[in-house]
């Protein structure tokens, strides 16, 4: 009796070792250059606002995390050739990108707005919020590569002078230093490390927030290849727990003075 006691104990022992050493891990694809949002911190550890809703499902579905960093441009064919299987890197959910992938329910909210020099008086946009294409017409545009301000601009401005980056860093310093005239981003990013410094101090928001869902979606997901629908579902029931239990809202107000939650928007600051 006692051998089948130690028998049946040394194989549940075996079982949980086993499990855990299963355990699914999913790697993820991210810039890794991309502060607030996904970054690494000095010590080399991944952080941001992605990371934690990375972790914050990861912990949920019981998985384990591998980061993948990816340039911007590169992001969806490396996750449909299979270099990595989520995208959290602040990706707009679109109907272009739909055709291509699946997406969780959005996790933060997805809009684009103009900065430029104060006291300039451009009047870039009409009563209604639409772009007055005469305005741009002598403005060069900084843009980022790839991006879905890139694709508006291409849409609504067909005639302006763009100048790409790969990221928004390189741009903002060229606006800084009179290299472009106007340039779109990520207002949430420009607040917090160009508006609110002192290299910011004498430009601002020169445009209303833009958030048409062509262009913009319905907010930032989680990218999944298609054919996953387990994983999307299980995604999905974490995303929906962290938004519930407020963890989503705790994450934005570690980088955010502001609520960036697709449910509570109100962007002090910001809009």
């Amino acid at each position: 009796m006692r051998k089948l006691v130690l028998s049946a104990a040394f194989a549940a022992v075996s079982a949980i070792a086993t499990a855990t050493a299963q355990a699914e891990t999913l790697r993820v694809g991210m810039e890794c250059t991309y502060a607030p949002f996904n970054f690494r911190a000095p010590g080399g550890e991944m952080t941001g606002y992605d990371v934690d809703v990375a972790k914050g499902v990861a912990a949920l579905i019981g998985a384990d995390l591998q980061y993948v960093c990816q340039q911007w441009d590169g992001m969806i064919p490396a996750l449909l050739t299979n270099k990595f299987d989520l995208i959290v890197a602040s990706m707009s959910i679109t109907d272009e990108r739909l055709q291509k992938m699946d997406f969780s329910v959005p996790y933060r909210v997805s809009i684009g707005r103009f900065l430029g020099p104060k006291g300039k008086d451009l009047k870039l946009f009409d009563d209604k919020g639409k772009p007055i294409q005469s305005s741009f017409k002598n403005l060069t545009v900084g843009v980022e590569r790839a991006s879905t301000y890139a694709k508006w601009i291409e849409a609504k401005l067909p005639g302006a002078n763009i100048r790409l980056y790969d990221g928004a860093q390189a741009m903002l310093l060229d606006l800084r230093n009179g290299r472009v005239d106007v340039a779109i981003t990520n207002p949430m990013k420009a607040y917090l490390e160009f508006l609110s410094t002192d290299q910011g101090a004498k430009f601002e928001f020169v445009s209303p927030a833009i958030d048409e869902r062509e262009y913009f979606g319905t907010g930032v997901g989680i990218g999944i290849r298609k054919g996953q629908e387990d994983l999307v579902k299980r995604v999905n029931g974490a995303l929906k727990t962290l938004i519930e239990n407020g963890s989503l809202e705790k994450y934005g107000h570690k980088y955010f003075p502001f609520s960036i939650s697709p449910e509570n928007w109100k962007g002090v600051g910001v809009n």
